[in-house]
């Protein structure tokens, strides 16, 4: 290849490496899922503000100081329902210490109808939030269901189970590991 062909070359790369540089960019106004807090073990939680069910709103910074279960799932997902009384369970033996239990409903993948009657055929006596448009799920990569984040009392996610269902054993050893670090 000849100097000039070399030349003409490199020079139509350069201007396509800064063509591309400028298009693939991060636009400003991507989630904070990219920007913000990252959703894994180790990193501060990123926080979220969501309706509940039953009325009312949960913010998940408003609950520092109390271990957190964060729980996304659908009514219609068949692990998301096996693993529920088994949430509830541990929820209902430690609530009075300090755990919090965030079941996150998918409510864009689901239905607040099919969520509050699943809810009720369980008899699930935590907060059920419902992620309307899906922004929490976003927030948090939710890329399976279900999607467990145990959260220390600095806010902090201190484990993350992808899939299920977990069962009652796991999720008690992960509650009792966490209720029992200091304050």
């Amino acid at each position: 290849m000849s100097n000039s062909r070399f030349a003409a070359w490199m020079t139509w790369a350069l201007v396509f490496g800064m063509f591309w540089t400028v298009v693939s960019r991060v636009s400003p106004d991507q989630s904070q899922a990219q920007t913000g807090s990252v959703p894994k073990e180790g990193f501060t939680a990123p926080d979220f503000t969501l309706s509940l069910l039953d009325g009312g709103e949960i913010t998940l910074s408003e609950l520092r100081g109390k271990v957190v279960l964060v729980n996304f799932w659908t009514s219609w997902c068949p692990p998301c329902r096996k693993e529920m009384p088994a949430i509830e369970s541990v929820y209902r033996s430690y609530k009075e210490i300090g755990l919090v239990v965030i079941g996150l409903n998918l409510t864009a993948q689901d239905s607040k109808q099919d969520a509050a009657s699943f809810a009720q055929e369980v008899g699930l006596t935590f907060p059920i939030a419902l992620d309307l448009d899906n922004s929490v799920g976003t927030l948090y990569r939710v890329t399976a269901l279900p999607t467990s984040f145990f959260i220390d009392r600095k806010g902090v996610i201190r484990s993350v189970i992808v899939g299920g269902p977990m069962n009652e054993a796991v999720i008690q050893s992960k509650v009792e590991e966490l209720l029992q670090e200091d304050q």
